[in-house]
């Protein structure tokens, strides 16, 4: 059962808690024993493989941004996240990206010293998206007596100004912590908040379309597992133009996303539009990425709103295009409860349906309907939070696991999220 495979997010903050008055000096030998007499659900034998994970309904991916590129911050919380059990890493198709996704993996199985790998997933579009986008703006335009709130608006601390960060921390290598005033590109996730709080209006978003012949180059490099493409929904021309452009490169995945948002009466005919194009040469599994409220789920409670009800409305469908489902786009600390409300956590394809029509689905009954959850800007913010004060005592190029306490902080938080995902 898979509350005997995985602790509650309480009992392991309180184990956490009893642990993280360690001495600051500890090496990695000792940290690695303390972790590793936590338990963590990653390091153990029965634990499941991501493709159990979806079947059971309890599949968590940390979503670390289609446009954020930090590295360092990237390879942290890979690290944190990967000690804390999650099925998938989904980060930007940037190749020094997948690289620091895939070393923070490999530095948190060293401390585990345990098997259990999870899969990393790079993001694309096709099209213009909210998740290919990065704020751009001339400093030397801001008026002297502005307010600045884009800077404190900013949930990534993307946007810094000379006179403030000269001697405060920075977030990525040395070479780039000279940043100049203005938009911190590689931090920028294009979230967008900052755009209409200018008073001066001197804001704007640049879009971009990910290079699908530089994509299947990376995913031919064998150290990436999956890939989530981001439509619209609405058109099927540009996903058919860049599923065409990967070519062979996709036989090799082990999962093929597809994250679209809730279009309405159209969402069904889209996704089966879709699945039609990539069934010829579609060798893997699929799964269809709900993005309720794009990069809103650290905003608030009610951000997830909208992620549980295209739940529903998908859970309800008798005609739905085959593959897992998963919620993004507003997940946080209320997702699962949102689920429970509704009767969708961990619920069997056959128990929601009351026997009536499991055959819409090209998988067992007995897999649950909804697969699990992909937390992102939620995730990012309260690990983040402890990044941030690991960074201004030790530098902005830190790892994390060179500061057990801090990594165990960070832990407590991360477990906090994953935990009841992977507890029943």
């Amino acid at each position: 059962m898979a509350s005997l495979r995985f602790f509650c997010a309480s009992n392991i903050s309180i184990s956490i808690q009893n642990t993280v008055k360690v001495d600051k000096k500890c090496n990695i030998q000792n940290l690695k024993s303390l972790i590793n007499t936590i338990e963590f659900p990653s390091i153990s034998s029965s634990s499941s493989t991501p493709l159990e994970s979806l079947q059971r309904g309890n599949w968590v991916k940390l979503i670390c941004g289609a446009s954020f590129e930090d590295v360092v911050d990237i390879r942290n919380l890979t690290l944190v996240y990967t000690l804390a059990g999650v099925d998938c890493i989904d980060c930007a198709a940037d190749a020094s990206v997948v690289s620091a996704v895939n070393e923070g993996i490999e530095a948190a199985r060293d401390i585990l010293c345990g098997p259990r790998k999870p899969w990393v997933m790079i993001s694309v579009n096709d099209d213009k998206d909210l998740h290919f986008r990065k704020a751009q703006f001339d400093p030397e335009d801001c008026p002297a007596d502005c307010s600045r709130p884009c800077e404190n608006v900013c949930p990534a601390n993307a946007i810094s100004f000379q006179q403030k960060s000269a001697s405060q921390i920075s977030y990525n290598t040395e070479a780039s912590r000279l940043t100049k005033d203005g938009v911190i590109t590689e931090r920028c996730y294009g979230c967008g908040r900052c755009l209409p709080v200018c008073p001066y209006d001197k804001i704007r978003d640049v879009t971009y379309v990910r290079d699908a012949v530089t994509t299947a180059d990376l995913i031919k490099r064998n150290d990436v597992d999956a890939i989530e493409i981001h439509t619209s929904g609405r058109q099927s021309r540009q996903f058919e133009e860049l599923w065409r452009a990967l070519g062979d490169s996709v036989e090799n995945l082990k999962l093929v996303a597809v994250s679209l948002p809730n279009v309405g009466d159209s969402t069904i005919s889209s996704m089966n539009k879709m699945l039609s194009i990539m069934k010829p040469n579609l060798q893997t599994f699929n799964l269809w990425q709900l993005d309720g409220r794009p990069m809103s789920g650290d905003i608030g409670r009610g951000a997830t709103k909208e992620s549980i009800a295209f739940a529903v409305q998908l859970a309800k469908a008798k005609d739905r295009a085959s593959g897992f489902l998963q919620l993004a786009g507003g997940t946080n600390a209320y997702t699962v409860e949102g689920l429970k409300k509704e009767g969708l956590f961990q619920t069997t394809i056959t128990e929601y349906l009351d026997h009536e029509d499991s055959s819409n689905s090209t998988y067992n009954p007995s897999c649950a309907l909804i697969s699990g959850i992909a937390y992102g800007g939620y995730a990012r913010k309260i690990v983040g939070r402890v990044l941030r004060s690991m960074q201004s005592q030790h530098g902005g190029a830190a790892s994390i696991e060179d500061h057990p306490e801090h990594l165990l902080l960070a832990l407590r938080e991360a477990l906090a999220l994953v935990g009841p995902v992977k507890c029943r």
